[in-house]
């Protein structure tokens, strides 16, 4: 049952992804809510593999790869809430205003997790610290260049 309603989450999160981007959203408000909160659980997933990533916990195949399932399906998620008049929250003006360099940060992202996913996969943990370290150097590039200053 447990698994049939992760299915069914997973399912209507898709199906969400498929509409334009402003029918997704009230307002601007409920996307800069949207994005943050999926940040938030992308930051708490990722940061349980930093232990691992690190040897200061133990590379365990099955939880590495629950988390990093997590964080690949989040990983799609927040973009659509970055379309034009959804701006606000800790974004920069220059996701609306660069966006080619905000669409190739997004890719860069997406693109380190999946090899991140492929590792975990493979049960390898030294292509996995390779990875872990890529999704967080894009990470942190893509808020050094869009994220406001705290």
């Amino acid at each position: 049952m447990r698994k049939f309603g992760t299915l069914a989450l997973a399912g209507a999160l898709l199906a969400g992804l498929s509409l334009p981007g402003h029918a997704q959203f009230r307002d601007p408000q409920a996307a800069v809510k949207y994005r943050a909160s999926t940040m938030v659980l992308l930051g708490a997933h990722f940061g349980r593999l930093a232990p691992v990533a690190r040897k200061e916990a133990p590379f365990e195949q099955a939880a590495v790869q629950a988390n990093v399932d997590v964080v690949k399906m989040l990983a799609d998620l927040p973009w659509a809430a970055y379309a034009p008049g959804y701006e606000g929250g800790e974004a920069r003006g220059d996701v609306w205003t660069n966006r080619d360099g905000f669409r190739k940060a997004t890719e860069g992202f997406q693109a380190a997790v999946r090899q991140l996913d492929d590792a975990a996969q493979a049960g390898d943990f030294d292509a996995f610290r390779v990875a872990f370290g890529k999704v967080g150097q894009s990470c942190k590039a893509c808020h050094d260049a869009f994220r406001v200053k705290k």
